[in-house]
This record gives structure tokens, C-alpha cells and sequence, in this order.
């Protein structure tokens, strides 16, 4: 949607094509080349050359996906190299040991660590640096970009030439003089972008503003009826098997948070989720039995999780780190209570005080509440309740952008986290 703009067009001297087939060049062939010259059938081998297909199939699909998702907001930073291609090679691993087919490790162990390096070049070249040089039209709601890190910007006047911007927003939703509209008429007619300030700002910070409900591309205050009823076959579908995979490890667990600190291994909780019906929760428990926040506790505070809480065990400081206390919630995905990828859900009395406190609060359960979510990833666990209007923002964010893409973006962010343990409190 926002090509043309600084934060997610490409140089010339790098275009998408040109990264690619450099990458093919040194993430594959390179490889293949050195490898192969210390086999004694040389490039014949045929574990090399399965190797070199499937790290170049693992190559363009990943690169397939940070492309697509990469018009969203947050993948103009280098956070999502690592996810998209762990999911592309991961993938691609995965058929090739169902098919059981011979393959050469070092060649695809090496496409994947020279992919890393080299997007990351790229992004270092082509994005790292580059701040978007913004003209604002006054009125309305423009002035959250005054004071953006990513945003150089300079308000207008109608004898104002905008010479080295990159862009004009304003906010279409105020009525604006008539030489006004001829002016930015005219910004169009000569080649300048301009963006309604409601829609740039939800592409550059992942979040929706809150002032009021607003609606989604189609025009409607709620996602299609019919992609809401796939995602949710689809949900259940993959939480079976996914089930049976992890149960080991939820074992495993249960048995560590047993010995860990006195009490059951299973957390339970009431929660508001679609529709605003209320369901229990399954959660592994990181919090000494005897703090943990109870029901029956009319403290609101006593449901936020603050950094560094004494109530949380030494166990329960790596299961949430990892996101692994989630993982019984798989269970709440096949009962139909939850989704994979969605707002989180909160406890009754904390949805009830959010309620009150904020009007169209209760919009967020449009959507069935996730494991993980846009908010997630991109905030963490909230820890005070000043926080809770920023991940209202982007938890509306979601809900007008509800789509495949974005879903895919999550998965790939929510993967980091796992992985390096950074987006979570």
C-alpha cells in the first residue's frame, strides 16, 4: 500500500530481483560448489544436489514471504529476516524427511546461515538508515508524527513548496479549506505522494487509533464472517496434531513445575473471549500457589504481571520467557474457545474494569481471543494498566487488518520470541 515510501522501497542498485538472485549465487551455488569439490563424485553427488534444490526452494519461499508480509508494519526491521527463513527451511526440511530423501546437512545448513547474513547486509544497505521526510497538513489528527524516531516532518503552509519530501498526509476526515483540497490536489497531479493521516499512521506503527471505532478495507466494523469460520476450522485442525507433538514436552514440564515449587501444574483462570463469552483457561503455573491472583480477589492489580514479580517461580521465569506456559492452551484451541493467532484474553474482573474504563473496550472480542497475537509480539506482557491503550491499539490493528498475511507475520515474530526470549516480560 505504501511502496513508494523511503521505509519500504528498495535501492535501485538492490531491487528485489537483483536480492534474490545474489542470494541464489551465494546461498546456494557457493555452497554447493565448495562442498561438492571434496566429494569424490564432485558436483555428481547426488545428496549434494538434493540439498542444493531444497535450500534453493527454502531460498525464493522464504524470500516469498518476507516480500508479502513486508508491506505490514514492523517488518521494515531486520527481526523478521530470522523467522521467515526459519519457517521456509524448516519446511522444507521437514518434507524432506517425510519423503525420506538423501540430503547433503552442510549445503542446507549453510543456505540458511548465509541467507541470515546476507538480507541482513541488505537491510543494513537499503532500509537501516532511512527516515521518512513527512509533510503535514494541518487539522485533524497529524500530530502524532511530530514525534515519531522513524519521521523527519515539517507542517505546511499554502505557500509552502514542498521540496525534499517524500510524502504529505492529512487527515481526511476534516473538512479542509477549498484552496486546501486544490493545493493537495495539485501535490498529486505532481508525482507526491499523500496519505490519509489515519492510514499512514497504522502502517507505520502496527497500531489503530482509539479515539473511535473505525472500519476495516471492506467497510464493515468486523472481519468476514467467512474467514473468521475457515481460521477457526483451520485452528482446530492443526491443534490436534499439534497436540500429540508437544505433548512430551508438556509432560515434561508438568512434571518440572511440580517439583519446582508446591501446587497443581495447570493454572486455570475465567477469561473473557469471543463474543464475550466466558471460558476457563489453561496456563502451566508460574506463580507460587499461594500468590497466584484468585478469583475470588477483588484487586484488579492482582491480575497484572509486573516485571521481575515475586510471585512468579524460578521455572515459571523460563516458561514465560519461552512462551511455554501456553502451551495448554492448545487444549482451548481445540474446544473452540480460542485461536492460534488473536487478542489475548483477560481475565473476567480485568475485562469488566477495562469496560467501564473504555467504552468500545468489548470490540477486541469481535475476533476469538489467541495464544499469541499482534500485541504480543510487538509489546509483550503488559505490566502496568497505562499500558493497556497501546495494546488496545494494536489489538484493533489486528482486527481491521484481519487476514492470512498478517497471521503469517505473527507466526513469524512470535517464532523469534520463542527463540531469543526478547518481546516477552
Amino acid at each position: 500500500m505504501f511502496d513508494d515510501l523511503p521505509l519500504y522501497r528498495n535501492s535501485r542498485l538492490l531491487s528485489p530481483v537483483l536480492q534474490l538472485l545474489a542470494a541464489v549465487m551465494i546461498c546456494v551455488i557457493l555452497p554447493f560448489v565448495i562442498i561438492t569439490a571434496t566429494l569424490p563424485q564432485g558436483w555428481h553427488d547426488l545428496q549434494a544436489r538434493h540439498a542444493a534444490v531444497a535450500a534453493l526452494v527454502a531460498l525464493v519461499v522464504g524470500f516469498w514471504l518476507h516480500r508479502n508480509v513486508g508491506q505490514l508494519p514492523g517488518t521494515r526491521e531486520s527481526s523478521g529476516i530470522l523467522p521467515a527463513y526459519l519457517i521456509s527451511f524448516g519446511a522444507t526440511l521437514t518434507v524432506i524427511l517425510i519423503a525420506r530423501i538423501s540430503y547433503s546437512r552442510g549445503i542446507l545448513i549453510a543456505g540458511f546461515g548465509l541467507a541470515q547474513v546476507w538480507f541482513f547486509l541488505v537491510y543494513l544497505i537499503t532500509q537501516r538508515r532511512r527516515r521518512l521526510r513527512l509533510g503535514i497538513v494541518e487539522g485533524g489528527h497529524v500530530g502524532a508524527f511530530v514525534h515519531m524516531r522513524t519521521v523527519d516532518s515539517v507542517v505546511l503552509a499554502l505557500d509552502t513548496a514542498p521540496a525534499g519530501l517524500d510524502a504529505i498526509t492529512a487527515d481526511f476526515r476534516v473538512d479542509h479549506s477549498s484552496a486546501w483540497q486544490s493545493r493537495l490536489a495539485d501535490y498529486v497531479l505532481a508525482g507526491m505522494p499523500v496519505y490519509h493521516s489515519k492510514d499512514l499512521y497504522e502502517s507505520l506503527t502496527g497500531r489503530a487509533e482509539l479515539e473511535h471505532l473505525s472500519e476495516n478495507n471492506l467497510g464493515a466494523l468486523g472481519p468476514q464472517t467467512s474467514l473468521i469460520f475457515a481460521k477457526t476450522l483451520i485452528d482446530r485442525a492443526l491443534a490436534l496434531p499439534a497436540l500429540a507433538l508437544m505433548l512430551p514436552l508438556m509432560v515434561l514440564t508438568a512434571v518440572i513445575v511440580r517439583l519446582d515449587s508446591p501446587g497443581p501444574a495447570l493454572f486455570r483462570q475465567a477469561r473473557t473471549g469471543y463474543r464475550g463469552r466466558q471460558f476457563t483457561v489453561f496456563k502451566f503455573r508460574t506463580m507460587h500457589i499461594d500468590q497466584a491472583p484468585a478469583e475470588e480477589d477483588g484487586s484488579v492489580d492482582r491480575f497484572i504481571t509486573r516485571p521481575n514479580d515475586a510471585r512468579i517461580t524460578r521455572v515459571g521465569h523460563v516458561l514465560r520467557r519461552s512462551r511455554i506456559d501456553e502451551l495448554p492452551q492448545i487444549i482451548n484451541v481445540l474446544l473452540g474457545q480460542m485461536s492460534w493467532i488473536g487478542p489475548r484474553p483477560e481475565a473476567c474482573p480485568l475485562s469488566q474494569w477495562y469496560t467501564r474504563e473504555i467504552p468500545f473496550y468489548r470490540y477486541r472480542h469481535v475476533v476469538r481471543p489467541g495464544i499469541t497475537g499482534w500485541a504480543q509480539v510487538n509489546q509483550g506482557h503488559v505490566a502496568d494498566v497505562s499500558d493497556v491503550h497501546t495494546k488496545l491499539q494494536y489489538d484493533f490493528y489486528y482486527i481491521r487488518n484481519f487476514s492470512v498475511w498478517l497471521d503469517l507475520l505473527i507466526t513469524a515474530k512470535t517464532v523469534k520470541t520463542m527463540l531469543t526470549g526478547r518481546g516477552s516480560r
